[in-house]
């Protein structure tokens, strides 16, 4: 691509004498959406570390919109599986939560946040705790908090992977309609290759440990994805050029 968003630059990393990373490089455009697959046990985890500056790689940088970014986390929002919100604050104050670690006044930070509870359907549920939140609502306030931080890219690891197979369908559809009037940058690391297309506009299809980059399918699909359009020829068709780079000896 000519423009940027994110460049992962042939990244390598070892845990010892086992090699894990082994120059893995691809890049996302601004506003793109790009998914990381890979067999488990791939390094998955390890390179999303190195991305997101929890880690630091023997080798290659992290990019962001031009910049070194190897070993910072400032240019990122991560959203891990777990919800992680704090069952004493009320949902306005967990989403608040990651604008005021950065030093936002705790009144500033309500604010933007709750800008956000219409789009995220949270409307009226600002004093709500979140274990009267149901499980989607719960992903839904998880995202909001990460989001509102307004950081250069959104790093989502396997967001809805403990949600149930209903739950977790509805809140694809919402993301993928919601993020189009965003204009998010998205990586996000899945198992589920359904997901991975129906959310993406490319998949990269990570090796075995020592894991690179075995192939980059791009997912030339109109939005917004419905289930009827999961169920259609084209979308198996993606789905099924995914799981040949996957099983590629």
């Amino acid at each position: 691509m000519s423009e940027s968003k994110l460049l992962v630059d042939h990244v390598h990393l070892a845990f010892g004498d086992l090699p894990v990373l082994d120059g893995v490089a691809f890049d996302v455009a601004p506003g793109e959406f790009v998914s990381l697959v890979g067999p488990s046990g791939c390094g998955k985890s390890t390179l999303f570390d190195v991305i997101a500056g929890l880690r630091r790689p023997d080798a290659g940088r992290v990019v962001v919109d031009g910049e070194d970014a190897t070993g910072r986390v400032d240019p990122f929002a991560y959203m891990p599986q777990q919800d992680l919100l704090f069952p004493w604050r009320t949902v306005l104050d967990n989403t608040a939560l990651g604008l005021e670690v950065a030093g936002v006044p705790r009144r500033e930070a309500r604010r933007r946040a709750g800008e956000l509870f219409g789009p995220f359907g949270l409307a009226g549920f600002e004093r709500a705790r979140p274990a009267e939140l149901s499980g989607g609502m719960r992903q839904r306030a998880a995202l909001l908090r990460t989001v509102v931080q307004d950081r250069a890219v959104l790093l989502l690891d396997e967001p809805f992977g403990a949600l149930d197979s209903l739950t977790r369908a509805d809140l694809q559809a919402w993301l993928d309609d919601v993020r189009a009037g965003f204009g998010w940058t998205v990586l996000l690391v899945t198992h589920d290759i359904r997901e991975a297309v129906r959310l993406s506009d490319r998949v990269v299809v990570l090796a075995p440990r020592p894991t690179r980059v075995r192939r980059e399918v791009t997912v030339d699909l109109p939005r917004p994805r419905t289930t009827e359009s999961v169920l259609s020829p084209a979308f198996a068709a993606v789905e099924a050029e995914v799981l040949a780079a996957l099983r590629e000896p």
